[in-house]
């Protein structure tokens, strides 16, 4: 087969450091274009971004030229010095060292939208550390919950 061809999509999630609610409605939705814009200049093409005060939440195609860990150093880094420069409110802004990546099967992608979009509503009910829990134990991803939080 002379071509390489992929479409793996990735749901990504991750926090603000110690959950700090700092992605207030100034800044979101400026903040989810900007991470649309880091993903597609790494040719990871967004599909959709959203998140709630503390967290987000990037679905995005993984273009088969940078690794998972490549595209999430990129994410974190361009975005929280990009943040920082948006006023004295932003200036101790930091994400969490770790983070998420989850396959999505493609035939899930229109759910995952619906649920990315839905956020607010979402965590009207439920906190982001029980989210994040359910979506490791969705994935069967075992972890310590010692080194989950930062």
């Amino acid at each position: 087969m002379p071509q390489s061809l992929s479409k793996v999509y990735v749901h990504i999630v991750f926090s603000t450091k110690h959950r700090a609610n700092q992605i207030d409605e100034p800044i979101e939705k400026s903040l989810y274009e900007y991470l649309g814009g880091i993903c597609k200049g790494l040719e990871c093409n967004p599909v959709q971004i959203g998140g709630y005060r503390n967290h987000v939440h990037i679905l995005c195609l993984l273009s088969r030229k940078i690794t998972q860990a490549n595209l999430l150093e990129e994410l974190k880094k361009r975005s929280s010095k990009w943040i920082k420069t948006k006023g004295l409110a932003y200036r101790n802004f930091y994400w969490q060292n770790g983070y998420g990546i989850f396959s999505v099967n493609p035939a899930e992608v229109d759910m995952v939208i619906s649920y990315i979009k839905s956020q607010k509503k979402h965590h009207e009910r439920r906190a982001f550390k029980n989210e994040f829990r359910a979506f490791l134990k969705k994935y069967r991803v075992e972890f310590d919950e010692r080194y989950v939080w930062d």
